[in-house]
């Protein structure tokens, strides 16, 4: 669904929505991350591109996409993910920077029942107009938001 910053810690948040369900499943992450994400979602190509657009050029340049996502632990609160790829080779990565890559590649993003039962947040129908204030949100926020303060 995409990124906000969480109150009053400040602290950015991704929010994955169940595709046949009612569970979200929200992930704290770096502002890094964040901005990279938001930037994906919005189209936004930097002057030089990103560590995820980099990585995206070297899957593409060695014909070796990324078959999907996957989200497949949480761990004292701590998410993990794997990267799934064409030749088959799973990497262990963050599941911020497999999202950011997986915005920039179309690839699908799976995650473990495991973690939804454990994470997950059931929302129900009639709390949607919630969710519809949170994509509103996300319709006008900018990757400038997760910057931080310059001293």
């Amino acid at each position: 669904m995409g990124v906000r910053v969480e109150m009053p810690s400040n602290q950015p948040i991704v929010l994955l929505r169940e595709v046949t369900g009612e569970r979200y499943l929200p992930i704290w992450i770096g502002a890094v991350e964040a901005t990279a994400i938001a930037f994906a979602q919005q189209g936004v190509t930097p002057p030089r591109p990103l560590t995820h657009d980099l990585l995206k050029d070297v899957l593409e340049a060695t014909d070796n996409g990324l078959e999907e996502v996957r989200i497949t632990e949480v761990k004292d609160g701590v998410f993990f993910a794997t990267l799934v790829l064409a030749s088959g080779a799973e990497v262990s990565a963050r599941p911020s920077d497999s999202i950011a890559l997986a915005l920039r590649t179309g690839s699908r993003i799976v995650c473990a029942e495991e973690v939804l039962d454990e994470a997950g947040l059931a929302v129900p129908a009639e709390q949607e107009d919630e969710v519809e204030r949170f994509r509103e949100f996300l319709d006008h926020v900018s990757p400038e938001d997760f910057e931080s303060p310059s001293e």
